[in-house]
């Protein structure tokens, strides 16, 4: 069974993530976005899950990027989501509690892959 090269996994982890926060996006910047089954856990449990999903694929999509940087990044698109959803346009609450859980799945989820990249490197 061939193996993708490196070059390629990471062609597909970017497009991966390309959907994933379009559809982020989607899910938070509209005035009323569609319900989903995962409504019945919370709110802070559906920002948790996004941000850990876009940190996955983003350590996919960026290898050799410092897990850190990609952190950060995520982080600050999870803070400019809160400040867009607190304009008057976009009829969301602004609620810097999502923030903190985005930051937080971001950090669990990297600390996680870096355990896993730490333990593969060993080998």
């Amino acid at each position: 069974m061939p193996v993708l090269s490196p070059g390629r996994q990471a062609l597909i982890f970017r497009a991966a993530l390309l959907l994933a926060c379009a559809l982020t996006l989607y899910f938070a910047l509209s005035p009323k976005p569609p319900e989903l089954f995962l409504d019945q856990f919370g709110d802070k449990f559906e920002h948790s899950l996004a941000f850990a999903v876009l940190m996955m694929l983003a350590s996919g999509a960026f290898p050799a990027a410092g897990l850190l940087r990609i952190v950060e990044r995520l982080s600050f698109l999870g803070a400019l989501i809160e400040v867009v959803q607190g304009t008057p346009g976009i009829q969301r609450d602004c609620d810097i509690a999502d923030w903190l859980f985005d930051t937080l799945a971001i950090m669990i989820t990297a600390a996680i892959i870096a355990r896993i990249r730490h333990r593969y490197a060993a080998r």
